[in-house]
């Protein structure tokens, strides 16, 4: 593919992403990318809301209770209700979550690492950074709630 292709960042995003996803299995990671993604949203959030992780990891939010109920039987996540609004669910990782989400990013790094072989240190930092700041423009559309 070269540089003068008219295909678009967006569909360039779209293929890596899938390129990942197949590649990401839960025998890889010890979970599956989607447990990742809650874990890791938990990592920067600490406790949050369940609404927020709906909002934070952009799903729906039946799916985001299936997904709890999994990380919870696993012993990953935990939820509470809320004391001041008992309507509303708070939920943290556990210290099992911590380190399966330590090996997972591990798991996960080796797979960067792979998929991005053709781009330098500071090709690859700019990727980062491009991806924060562009992610980051669509949080303060619709920042999640805690």
């Amino acid at each position: 593919m070269d540089e003068n292709s008219s295909t678009g960042p967006i569909l360039l995003l779209t293929q890596l992403a899938r390129l990942i996803n197949r590649r990401s299995t839960p025998e890889l990671l010890g979970q599956t990318l989607k447990e990742l993604g809650a874990l890791s949203y938990l990592r920067d959030y600490d406790e949050t809301t369940q609404q927020a992780l709906v909002e934070g990891l952009c799903i729906d939010a039946n799916y985001c209770v299936l997904l709890l109920n999994d990380l919870e039987d696993s012993g990953l996540v935990e939820r509470r209700r809320d004391p001041t609004d008992r309507r509303r669910h708070i939920v943290s990782m556990t210290e099992e979550g911590s380190k399966a989400l330590e090996r997972a990013e591990a798991a996960q790094q080796t797979l960067e690492d792979e998929m991005l072989v053709a781009l330098s240190k500071e090709e690859r930092s700019s990727l980062a950074h491009l991806l924060r700041k562009a992610i980051e423009g669509q949080s303060s559309v619709a920042a999640p709630t805690t």
